[in-house]
């Protein structure tokens, strides 16, 4: 860590995560150099302390580390190449890629890198934008451990775990088996909160009667006011959900795993994102199965 001593530290993609993320890392003593496409996020980290670029190249001039939060990994390949790209700066030796991708497409971006000796490191992130405010994500990374030992200290300052899974790619990996869980306790509290409605159950008394028994998890914390309120706005869309379960679907065939589990709630996400619901959180599901029940005197 020696040689990066003093330098400041990149991060590129200011949305609902990667702004408090980015802010954290200044809350932890890091000069934080920023790039998002949206002006109105620029200025929020700008008023923040961190030193905003007008391209991505201008931070990979000034930045060893840049660390990067963007939808998936297409966003982050139009950034790399090209006299304004990333991989034209003349500082960056690290590209830390936080978001959610595929573990198959991640390495092979690593390889790309290694040609303009860049070390990737593979390190998404769990624990929704509660997590980003707080500091307190879950990290999964994938590299190689004098990699990770080097990056650490930045990771740290974003989350409250952070594991090293193994080489690149194991950290996407266990985000896709994460983000399987997450999928299926959305639909399962989805199901059983209609089944309850539709039986005359009072649905906060429901929902507490989850979170105090082992129906309790921080997928029904974070999201139980959307199945009590049937407002699904903000939260996670469930579009991103699709995208993750479709990684998760990929990684299944690369390892040939049977997961059927996936294949049914592909199904049920495509279905709520061809409706027109893709931005509504993905608790939205039980709008669908609403839909698909026998109709009755519940209002949707």
């Amino acid at each position: 860590m020696t040689e990066l001593t003093g330098r400041p530290v990149g991060f590129v993609g200011l949305g609902a995560m990667g702004l408090p993320m980015s802010l954290n890392l200044r809350q932890a003593g890091y000069e934080v150099v920023a790039w998002n496409r949206s002006q109105p996020a620029r200025l929020a980290a700008e008023a923040a302390g961190c030193a905003v670029a007008d391209t991505v190249r201008a931070i990979a001039d000034q930045c060893p580390i840049v660390i990067t939060m963007l939808p998936d990994l297409p966003q982050l390949a139009a950034l790399l190449d090209g006299p304004k790209g990333l991989l034209a700066g003349e500082s960056m030796t690290h590209l830390i890629v936080m978001s959610t991708v595929s573990p198959i497409a991640i390495r092979t971006m690593a390889d790309h890198l290694a040609t303009h000796d860049v070390q990737l490191v593979d390190a998404p992130v769990s624990g929704g934008t509660k997590g980003a405010r707080a500091a307190t994500l879950a990290i999964s990374v994938g590299a190689e451990e004098s990699v990770f030992a080097t990056v650490r200290p930045y990771l740290e300052a974003m989350g409250s775990l952070v594991r090293l899974m193994g080489p690149v790619g194991a950290g996407s990996l266990t985000k896709a088996c994460n983000q399987l869980v997450v999928a299926g306790t959305v639909a399962a509290l989805a199901e059983a909160v209609q089944l309850g409605e539709r039986g005359g159950l009072d649905i906060e008394s429901l929902l507490n009667i989850f979170g105090a028994g082992l129906a309790q998890s921080e997928v029904l914390t974070q999201k139980r006011h959307h199945y009590a309120t049937s407002d699904f706005a903000g939260g996670g869309p469930i579009e991103y959900l699709l995208k993750d379960l479709r990684i998760v679907a990929e990684s299944g065939a690369s390892t040939m795993a049977a997961l059927p589990l996936t294949g049914l709630l592909v199904q049920l996400c495509q279905a709520v994102v061809a409706q027109g619901d893709g931005p509504l959180d993905s608790s939205s599901l039980l709008r669908l199965l609403r839909q698909l029940s026998r109709p009755r005197s519940v209002q949707s």
